[in-house]
C-alpha cells in the first residue's frame, strides 16, 4: 500500500504545460499586498472535499501551507485524488509550488517561495 501512495503522489505531480483545465470554475483574484513581505507557515488538515477552497484562500494569501492528508488517503484515496489534482491546478496556475512528503502530508507555496528539489550543486574552482 505504501508503494501505491508514492506512486499515486509522483503521477499527479508532473507538470504538464499543456494542461486542460476541468470545468471547475475558477475566478482570478488580484494578489492581497496587507501581508506582503511576509511569509506564514499554516499547518492545515483535510477532511473531504470541502475544505480545498480554504486551503486554497491561505496559499493564495501569501501562507505556506504543510497539508496533513494521512486520515483522508486512508478513508477514501478517490477523494483525496480530486483534492490533489484541484490545488495542484490551483498552484500551477498561480506559479505557486506542491510537492508531496511521505504519503501523509502535502506542501503548497505562494508564488514568492520555490521548493528546492535536488542537490546543491558544489561551485568548481
Amino acid at each position: 500500500m505504501r508503494g501505491e501512495g508514492i506512486m499515486f503522489l509522483d503521477s499527479i505531480f508532473k507538470r504538464d504545460e499543456g494542461i486542460r483545465e476541468a470545468t471547475d470554475e475558477f475566478i482570478e483574484l488580484e494578489p492581497t499586498t496587507e501581508n506582503q513581505g511576509k511569509a506564514h507557515i499554516r499547518i492545515e488538515t483535510i477532511n473531504d472535499y470541502r475544505d480545498v477552497e480554504g486551503i486554497q484562500k491561505q496559499v493564495r494569501e501569501g501562507n505556506i501551507v504543510f497539508l496533513r492528508i494521512r486520515k483522508m488517503r486512508e478513508r477514501d484515496i478517490g477523494e483525496l485524488k480530486r483534492v490533489v489534482e484541484r490545488l495542484r491546478r490551483t498552484t500551477i496556475a498561480m506559479n505557486g509550488d506542491i510537492i508531496g512528503v511521505d504519503e501523509d502530508f502535502l506542501i503548497l507555496t505562494p508564488p514568492t517561495v520555490r521548493i528546492f528539489r535536488g542537490e546543491v550543486e558544489s561551485k568548481a574552482e
